[in-house]
């Protein structure tokens, strides 16, 4: 199969477009032709090098793919049923999407909604999912649309910007930050109400005046300490990123004092149950406007390039990588 391959000699990583071929199925494994995978800001630190992200070489990156099953040792799945991966260590310490196949176990693996596409599947990806778990946090914790206004952080990258259009879809009002000023059409036309300069965001008191009825957080650092200091009493800060950085400079003080809750988001181990019901609320609450937003669609070769404009700050909103088709 044609695979991006990601190899390491004089601890540099070095990325090419390559033949190679796939191991047997296992017990439990399904053999998956690839029609859509999708670049994320960990994709970029695995290309790049930049992030201690892989550890044996050498690897096919590409957090998830959407495709076709041709091969199962799983009895849940069948040839041609269509399903989607994200997640589960793929592309990291498991051969991932930026390939023209996958064998992976069947337990990754969830079915394709009926009524979503393997490409709009892509479109969502991570980042989507992602953002749909970060509100469904918010949720949770009984953050409610009358609660007050949620700021997402990061807003113009996948994770953000979906979370703005869940949020919108879900009747919260949105604020969204972001460092560009050519993204704010952007991120009006996906329904955010308001819109900050991350410049306001880079210095913080333990507390601050209450903003924020719950925050869905992509950056981490500066940026998430300041959300923290400035969230209501009772409010929820769901963190998911840090694409500013893995330090947090805060205190105890918006915790103890404002009852504020910080919830952790990780997409990588989900449990399978959970992910189907995750992907059946995306399925039902992303308006066919999302799928209509600037999406780059690259090839295999492309990807190590693009994955630099993603750690130069120079992506917006999704970019797909097509495999087959």
């Amino acid at each position: 199969m044609k695979a991006l391959i990601l190899e390491q000699k004089e601890n540099q990583t070095l990325a090419a477009v390559k033949d190679v071929a796939l191991p047997a199925l296992s017990e439990g494994d399904v053999r998956v032709d690839i029609d859509w995978s999708s670049l994320n800001y960990k994709d970029a630190l695995a290309i790049t090098g930049q992030g201690k992200i892989i550890r044996q070489f050498p690897m096919v990156p590409g957090i998830d793919f959407s495709g076709r099953v041709s091969e199962s040792r799983d009895p849940r799945f069948t040839p041609s049923q269509a399903v989607l991966l994200t997640g589960w260590g793929v592309g990291e310490s498991h051969w991932g999407g930026l390939a023209a196949q996958a064998c992976v176990k069947g337990d990754w693996l969830v079915p394709l909604p009926e009524n979503l596409s393997a490409r709009h599947a892509m479109i969502i990806g991570t980042a989507g999912f992602t953002a749909m778990l970060c509100v469904m946090a918010l949720q949770e914790a009984g953050v409610t649309p009358q609660s007050g206004t949620v700021v997402v952080t990061g807003a113009s990258g996948g994770v953000g910007s979906t979370a703005v259009v869940l949020l919108k879809a879900l009747g919260y009002t949105v604020a969204a930050v972001t460092g560009r000023e050519a993204t704010h059409a952007f991120l009006r036309q996906l329904g955010a109400d308001e819109i900050l300069p991350r410049s306001d965001f880079e210095q913080t008191r333990p507390l601050e005046k209450q903003l924020w009825a719950g925050a869905v957080d992509t950056v981490g650092g500066n940026v998430l300490a300041k959300v923290l200091a400035q969230t209501n009493y009772g409010g929820c800060v769901a963190a998911c990123g840090l694409a500013g950085g893995f330090s947090l400079p805060t205190t105890v003080m918006p915790f103890i004092l404002r009852n504020v809750r910080l919830q952790g988001v990780d997409s990588v181990s989900v449990p399978t149950a959970k992910r189907g019901e995750v992907w059946l609320r995306l399925a039902q609450l992303l308006p066919e406007a999302y799928y209509q937003q600037a999406c780059r669609e690259i090839t295999l070769e492309q990807a190590p390039a693009v994955a630099a404009d993603f750690l130069q700050n120079n992506i917006q909103g999704r970019t797909l990588v097509k495999i087959s088709g």
